[in-house]
């Protein structure tokens, strides 16, 4: 396996769902099943905290609204909100059903979520009643990304994209080259872009490049696995982009695998090696150095081997970062 496993005294008690870096430190955000949400100071190697949920509902996702405020999706429908530094939370609204997904848009000051019960919904949080808008869509939604102004719904095989400031209506759907349902869509900081992950390995890009006309858009397998001769299909379960290095991202399948590729010379930069069990959550540190892999089952198979959780810490260097300098971050300045 690679990097360092963070020490926890008292160990996470079941399922990572969701690991994030904080907008501007190397504090790790990290919920759980086991209805906890902690933060980890990766730099002194300390847990600052461990705040357990109202209820005993499972978090299935986490975000930073800022280096003090935070969200999670729970199993009871509840979006909540976390004062990182007392450890209190309150709700700030529900869903009908399970909430799958949560994410925080800067540029707007929205927190948006989805969940099961086929609904997006906005929630402004400055305001005594913060529930703004919310579409219904057709299918169940298992993944979201927020990017600026820019929000990825996985819906189904397709990915809807919104602007954040006209939640009216979609503003492009994009029909996916794959026929199986979409694990997990992460979208790009630099440009217009995401990329997604299916339940049968493949992962398809699209990237577009504002100065010029060489846009991205191709479909790959991206973990093939073979047993006894024959193709094992295994889901892609995240997908993270590089902060700084535009068009290098990492991927993580239900095997343990994490791999860097990049987007622009369609080319495998490296394999690290297998972790424990399977690859739960991706996250890169706001400079791009650091990777946090949430080693974790995920419930997606009845017979997923129970190892005990584990996150671990890998140091990026060249070869892992690789450089696109056609789609660079810098390349996007106007």
């Amino acid at each position: 396996m690679s990097g360092e496993c963070l020490n926890f005294e008292n160990p996470v008690g079941d399922a990572l769902s969701r690991v994030q870096f904080a907008p501007q430190s190397n504090n790790l955000l990290i919920s759980s099943w086991d209805s906890k949400l902690r933060l980890y100071d990766v730099d002194s190697s300390l847990l600052r905290l461990e705040a357990p949920a109202p209820s005993q509902a499972a978090l299935l996702d986490c975000c930073f609204q800022t280096e003090s405020v935070a969200f999670t999706a729970a199993s009871d429908g509840s979006i909540i909100r976390y004062d990182l530094h007392s450890g209190t939370n309150d709700a700030i609204g529900n869903h009908q059903d399970i909430a799958a997904c949560v994410g925080y848009s800067i540029e707007t000051c929205q927190v948006i979520s989805a969940g099961l019960d086929k609904k997006v919904m906005s929630w402004d949080v400055r305001l005594a009643n913060p529930l703004t808008l919310f579409r219904n869509l057709d299918a169940e939604i298992e993944s979201i990304s927020v990017s600026g102004f820019d929000l990825m719904v996985a819906v189904g095989a397709a990915v809807n994209i919104y602007d954040l400031r006209n939640f009216e209506r979609a503003v492009d759907l994009k029909e996916s080259s794959m026929d199986v349902g979409i694990r997990c869509v992460a979208s790009t900081s630099y440009t217009r872009g995401y990329a997604i992950g299916s339940i049968d390995g493949r992962v398809a890009v699209e990237i577009s490049n504002p100065l010029n006309l060489n846009s991205i858009r191709y479909t790959f397998r991206c973990h093939p696995k073979t047993k006894d001769g024959k193709a094992h299909l295994v889901s892609v379960n995240d997908i993270a982009f590089n902060p700084l290095m535009g068009g290098t991202f990492v991927t993580g399948d239900n095997e343990g695998y994490v791999t860097a590729w990049d987007a622009q010379s369609k080319r495998k930069l490296h394999e690290f090696p297998r972790y424990p069990n399977s690859v739960a959550s991706l996250s890169y540190n706001h400079v791009g150095q650091l990777l946090a892999v949430a080693s974790s089952y995920t419930y997606q198979e009845a017979n997923e081997t129970e190892v005990p959780p584990q996150i671990f810490i890998q140091k990026m260097d060249g070869s892992d970062i690789g450089y696109s300098p056609e789609v660079s971050r810098d390349s996007s300045r106007k």
